[in-house]
């Protein structure tokens, strides 16, 4: 048990360093009255949609645990059922602390960035960074603290004992998933429904600059960077990250092996990884390349720990080629959308945009769908390298592994994607306060950095996601007694099918969400420029709270439909049509998913680039034709990348997880009431 122990003061560790960053940051100065009054603004909005939205998941998460509890009853017995039980919650609470406590600090680092602006380029991210570091590392440091404490106590006290600890875990990813849906979809729509209503307005109608004090939008349009790529992408890498944990932990306990004490070795070697990589983040005048540093060093560092720990625990580097492949391909994935939204790809795009908002978006459209043929060519490589060099016997552990190197260092992959919003939010600050434009343009550079390391962390999402599914995917085999799934079967075909398009249904309702709250959001600011004389003059102080209120109600409204259809689809099919369906099912949403994932965010990101390669005085700069073309792209790619993507990533997991943990009820169902059997 000493490997549990180790996990546990890691992920303890984790929490103290995030605590410690946090006081870092809220000891800078938060700069003058007027940029103090901005942030405050963007803070409350911020916690205010939070303690909305929270208050809609514990209605969702009281009666997951009810069903929970009563499906396991009859099929695993009282004490697995409550033990399950009480993993849910715990890794709903996870999850939702996790969110809250980066939220708190990114809205409050976003101030004192735009401060430490005055003074030099290093000064200021040496404020962004450490602020996202604190989201980082209490995604690792809580996920892995519980997850740690939860199997200390099971296996000294349920039947089994470490073997038969595993299992109830599920209902810790169950609980992470259920929250990561909520955070991804809810923020993703309040995000881009407050940004497109910002930009169609603002931008092109009223010609203004983009966080113009002037907009009514501009304070939710900040907030909505806060909840969609703090706590979104937080709560959707925590669920990646605690459940490609927990699928190596049951996989390694139905073979009955010590290496369940493995996987909570490798998690703690990736935190102390993250730990020493943050403090190489330093630049002069790049930012991309100080945190691109920051994440190599993490990598390498776990590359030489999980080989030293594998040459120990086993004496041969079978598994370490397993962990190896997934590090690595997680770093190409990453680059690779790096390429396709940054340099050539970018400017190719904002040329197109010389003939019209028509051809910029043909062009964006390619270079998305051509973005994805590397990142799955890897993931593939990965799953093949990943089993073939598995010891005999070891069947899917090799893809957990692989999964397990992927996300091994989440906590700085998720600092990353976290400086982006305290970034843009500095550099709204900035222009709402009307600091010199030596601060903006300090404040852009960090910006157009934060946009390019956000694709990075959505190519590391997608393809844990990929691998997290299919090791879920493996163990629901083993758990619905399937030992093969024959595709040329009528009933799995039928199911792959199914499944392949339930993607194409999720994503369009995510997308058709944003469009509808980003219609109230233009309506509302259209109204307040026509009817409250002296906005455009700057007289007149807009209604920013109003904006703020539309956006909240509008995304907690329209995110119901997409959580219903993740949940209730793989219930339907297995009850009504069998273990064998439901396996082509999760097949086929995982073959199409994963794709049109990589697509959307590579499109979204490389058409918000080039829009701002035009904005930094490029083909007639700010204004021209080409920029007002760039917008419309820009606008169209918004809920490409920060809506329907990163949420596919959720759905594909928390199908597979539903699959696994109510597999039992599935079954006993499907016996009575299944039109197969």
């Amino acid at each position: 048990m000493t490997g549990i122990l180790i996990a546990l003061f890691t992920g303890l560790l984790g929490i103290l360093f995030a605590f410690l960053q946090a006081l870092r940051v809220m000891r800078k100065s938060p700069g003058t009255e007027e940029m103090v009054k901005i942030s405050d603004a963007i803070h409350e909005g911020a916690m205010a949609f939070l303690k909305r939205e929270y208050k809609v998941v514990a209605i969702f998460v009281l009666i997951g645990v009810i069903l929970l509890w009563l499906g396991l009853f009859f099929s695993k017995g009282p004490s697995f059922a409550f033990a399950t039980a009480i993993a849910y919650l715990f890794g709903a609470f996870s999850s939702i602390s996790a969110g809250f406590f980066g939220m708190q600090i990114s809205t409050r680092a976003n101030t004192r960035t735009a401060e430490a602006a005055k003074t030099g380029f290093n000064e200021a991210l040496l404020v962004a960074f450490p602020g996202g570091s604190v989201m980082g590392l209490t995604v690792v440091g809580l996920g892995l603290f519980f997850l740690s404490l939860l199997y200390l106590l099971y296996a000294q006290f349920m039947e089994g004992g470490m073997i038969g600890a595993a299992g109830p875990l599920l209902g810790f990813s169950f609980g992470a998933s259920s929250v990561a849906l909520f955070a991804r979809v809810g923020g993703g729509i309040y995000t881009k429904a407050a940004d497109v209503g910002a930009d169609l307005v603002g931008k092109l109608e009223a010609g203004i600059p983009e966080d113009d004090p002037r907009n009514p939008a501009t304070i939710a349009d900040n907030v909505g960077d806060n909840v969609g790529d703090v706590a979104g992408m937080g709560a959707d890498l925590f669920e990646s990250y605690v459940g490609v944990i927990i699928a190596g932990i049951v996989l390694a306990a139905l073979q009955q092996t010590r290496d369940i004490l493995l996987i909570f070795l490798l998690a703690s070697t990736g935190v102390l990884a993250s730990l020493f990589g943050i403090f190489f983040v330093r630049g002069k005048e790049n930012a991309q390349r100080a945190l691109r540093n920051g994440t190599i060093v993490s990598a390498l560092l776990f590359i030489l720990g999980s080989l030293a720990l594998i040459l120990f625990w086993h004496g041969e580097l079978r598994y370490f080629f397993a962990i190896l492949s997934g590090i690595l391909s997680g770093l190409i994935i990453g680059f690779v959308a790096e390429h396709y939204t940054s340099g050539r790809s970018i400017r190719e795009i904002a040329e197109s945009s010389k003939t019209g908002s028509a051809t910029n978006i043909i062009a964006g459209l390619s270079t998305g769908m051509t973005s994805t043929v590397l990142p799955v060519i890897v993931i593939a490589l990965a799953i093949l390298i990943a089993y073939q060099v598995q010891l005999e016997g070891a069947g899917f552990l090799g893809i957990a592994l692989a999964g397990i190197g992927m996300l091994s260092i989440c906590g700085i992959t998720v600092a990353v994607d976290a400086y982006g919003p305290i970034a843009d939010n500095a550099g709204g600050i900035a222009q709402m306060a009307k600091l010199g434009p030596e601060v903006r343009k300090i404040t852009d550079s960090l910006d157009a950095a934060g946009n390019t390391t956000a694709a990075i962390a959505k190519g590391f999402a997608i393809g844990s996601a990929a691998l997290t599914a299919l090791a879920f995917f493996s163990t629901y085999m083993t758990t619905a007694h399937l030992t093969n799934i024959n595709v040329m079967e009528a009933r799995v075909m039928a199911g792959l099918f199914v499944g392949g398009v339930i993607p194409f249904l999720f994503a369009s309702a995510t997308i058709r969400a944003v469009g509808r709250s980003a219609f109230l959001v233009v309506e509302e600011v259209r109204r307040q420029f026509r009817e409250i004389d002296g906005i455009m003059e700057g007289t007149a102080k807009p209604d920013y709270a109003r904006c703020v209120d539309i956006t909240t109600r509008g995304a907690l409204k329209e995110m119901t439909f997409p959580v219903i259809l993740a949940v209730s689809s793989p219930l339907i099919v297995g009850i009504f049509f069998g273990t064998q369906t439901l396996g082509g099912f999760l097949a086929g949403s995982l073959v199409v998913g994963v794709p049109l994932a990589i697509f959307m965010a590579n499109a979204g990101g490389a058409w918000d680039n080039a829009k701002k390669y035009i904005e930094e005085g490029n083909l007639g700069g700010k204004g021209s034709d080409p920029h007002k073309a760039s917008v419309v792209g820009d606008t169209v790619g918004d809920p490409f990348k920060d809506t329907a993507a990163p949420s596919m990533n959720i759905l594909l997991k928390l199908m597979t997880v539903v699959s696994l943990v109510f597999a039992p009820l599935i079954i006993l169902l499907n016996n009575h009431i299944g039109f197969f059997h």
